[in-house]
C-alpha cells in the first residue's frame, strides 16, 4: 500500500495538492507567494490610512456657535455687535452652546464674557438659569434693591447668601430680624451706574417659588439686606 505524500515534499509537490499542500506551500519561508501577499496587504493598508486621513474625524464635524466678539460685563444687553458666530468641531462644543445670532440679541449675560468665549444658555438670564442655580425645576428670578449699597458692592455671582427684613411687628430699641429666604444664588448684579446713584442697583437673585413670592412681596414695603453664607 503506498503512503500518502508527506505535506511539504517533492512528492506532494509532484500529485495533485490538497488545500492543506497549498497553504504550506504559501507559508514556506522565502516563498514568492508570501513576499508578494505581504506587499499587497502593506499597500492595501497604506491605502486605507490615506483615506482616513483625508477624510478626517467624522466626530469632528463642524458647527456653528455664538462667541462673544469682544471683553462682556455681567448685566449687558447683548447686541449685534457683542457676538459673532464661529465654527468649532461638534466634538469641542459644550452643552447648551447658543446656535444662531438671535438666541443672543436682547438677553441679559450673567457673567463676565472673554472674547472668543462660547456663550451657553446659562450665562443668559432666564428660567433655565434659574433652574440650574437652585436646582429646582420651579425656580424664579427676584429682582430686590439693598437697603445698604456698599453690600451690594460686595456681592459677586454665584454667591449664596440668606434675605433678611425688620420684624415690623416687634417693638423695642432693638427690632428682630426675620429671615425670608434662605441660601439665595446671587445671578447678576447689575453695573454701577454713577448716572443712576448707587442705591439704584438691582441685585437678581435665584429663589424656589414660594420664597421668591415671599421676598418680592416684602420688597415693596421694607428694608432689605443678605447675609453671606
Amino acid at each position: 500500500m503506498d503512503r500518502a505524500p508527506i505535506p511539504g515534499s517533492r512528492r506532494a509537490d509532484r500529485l495533485d495538492p490538497t488545500w492543506a499542500d497549498r497553504l504550506s506551500r504559501l507559508t514556506r519561508p522565502g516563498s514568492a507567494r508570501v513576499a508578494v501577499a505581504r506587499r499587497v496587504l502593506a499597500g492595501a493598508l497604506a491605502l486605507t490610512a490615506v483615506i482616513l486621513l483625508l477624510r478626517g474625524d467624522p466626530s469632528d464635524d463642524q458647527v456653528a456657535v455664538v462667541t462673544a466678539a469682544r471683553d462682556l460685563t455681567p448685566g449687558l444687553v447683548l447686541r449685534a455687535d457683542d457676538v459673532r458666530l464661529v465654527q468649532l468641531g461638534a466634538a469641542t462644543v459644550p452643552t447648551g452652546a447658543l446656535r444662531g445670532i438671535e438666541d443672543a440679541i436682547g438677553h441679559t449675560l450673567t457673567g463676565p464674557a472673554r472674547a472668543g468665549e462660547t456663550l451657553t444658555d446659562l450665562r443668559m438670564l432666564g428660567p433655565r438659569l434659574a433652574d440650574a442655580a437652585t436646582n429646582s425645576p420651579d425656580s424664579r428670578v427676584v429682582p430686590i434693591r439693598l437697603a445698604d449699597p456698599e453690600v451690594t458692592d460686595l456681592l459677586r455671582e454665584g454667591d449664596r447668601v440668606d434675605v433678611l427684613t425688620v420684624n415690623s411687628d416687634t417693638e423695642g430699641p432693638e427690632p428682630d430680624a426675620r429671615v425670608l429666604a434662605s441660601a439665595a444664588t446671587v445671578i447678576l448684579v447689575s453695573p454701577n451706574d454713577s448716572a443712576r446713584g448707587a442705591r439704584e442697583r438691582v441685585v437678581m437673585l435665584a429663589l424656589p417659588a414660594g420664597e421668591a413670592t415671599t421676598v418680592a412681596a416684602a420688597s415693596l414695603s421694607t428694608a432689605l439686606t443678605v447675609t453671606f453664607h
